[in-house]
């Protein structure tokens, strides 16, 4: 049986054409049956067109709350009968007005190690204190949204990046986004056939 992903994303897209990708190849059974994004000119929208799915920006109403736009946004949601929902670069913190529809079915990649670098600009941020000499490596994680918390839900997956002297930061981003891409589908692919557990 295929399993229907909704990708929230709000810029390039990259992990997601890697899903669009693994579903195309059969890697993943899986569609995505929709991609939603808060920013109009985000790419990753571009991309969803190009593989042929449904893709909204979903914009925030004048003088509507945080709470008001994620009730707004999970009732849409729900009418695509999801299996799970990703956030792949989806920069907003969902609210329990979300959160509550989906229970454990929220899933969020974040470059950076459980308990590291929380929040936006991980990489650059995993970088400056590498060449401060206070790191030598960083990670990638994906893990469960089972409420506010920023990037510290259960971890369904993760995994190491070492540094390497004299790297660019440009450099050390490709490589980052080259795990974030492989982990993400694996896991996704771990959870799909049930190969995967986690304490809800």
């Amino acid at each position: 049986m295929t399993s229907r992903l909704v990708v929230l994303i709000s810029g390039n897209g990259s992990n997601l054409q890697a899903i669009l990708d693994a579903c195309k190849s059969g890697e993943l059974l899986a569609s995505v049956v929709c991609v939603i994004s808060n920013k109009a000119n985000a790419y990753g929208l571009t991309r969803a067109k190009n593989a042929g799915v449904e893709a909204i920006h979903f914009v925030k109403l004048e003088n509507e709350t945080r709470q008001e736009y994620d009730k707004r946004l999970a009732d849409f949601v729900i009418t695509k009968q999801p299996d799970y929902i990703v956030l792949a670069g989806w920069m907003r913190i969902l609210s329990s007005a979300f959160l509550n529809h989906f229970p454990n079915r929220v899933i969020n990649l974040h470059p950076a190690l459980p308990d590291t670098f929380v929040g936006t600009y991980a990489i650059e941020r995993a970088y400056e204190a590498y060449q401060k000499g206070e790191i030598d490596h960083t990670g990638v994680m994906v893990h469960l949204v089972p409420d506010e918390g920023v990037d510290d839900g259960p971890v369904l997956a993760k995994q190491e990046i070492n540094f390497i002297q004299n790297e660019t930061l440009e450099d050390f981003e490709t490589r980052v986004h080259k795990v974030e891409h492989k982990l993400l589908v694996q896991t996704l692919k771990n959870l799909l056939t049930d190969n995967v557990r986690f304490n809800p």
